[in-house]
């Protein structure tokens, strides 16, 4: 079994910095793409970033390119958002995800963190 912990969620005011930080137990971390998703209140969760278990691959959605940068660190058993020039419409529940595929699709998807919630005021 795999086991997510989000931390480093927040209020933010526009323009500001934020990094999130998963931590994984349970199998190796390393055999595992990390990704994070997002959910705002009444919409679907949408998919963020993704990185590949050796890092040298990764995903954005367009909506979070040039802001947004995904890290891992294996020896941590860490992956990291770092989320800059956050505006008001990133505001959501941010969810680490570990699956099989550097890929967008939520199903794929096995292992989900309980989320961690920015908010990011104008």
């Amino acid at each position: 079994q795999v086991q997510l912990e989000e931390s480093g969620g927040g209020l933010v005011q526009a323009g500001g910095s934020l990094r999130l930080s998963c931590v994984v137990s349970g199998r190796s971390f390393s055999n595992y793409a990390m990704a994070w998703f997002r959910q705002a209140p009444g919409k679907e969760r949408e998919f963020v970033t993704v990185i590949s278990w050796s890092g040298d691959m990764t995903l954005y959605a367009d909506s979070v390119k040039g802001r947004f940068t995904i890290s891992r660190d294996n020896a941590k058993n860490t992956v990291y958002l770092q989320m800059n020039n956050l505006a008001p419409e990133d505001t959501a529940v941010y969810y680490c995800a570990a699956g099989r595929l550097v890929i967008r699709t939520i199903a794929q998807y096995n292992y989900w963190g309980q989320g961690t919630q920015v908010t990011v005021s104008s």
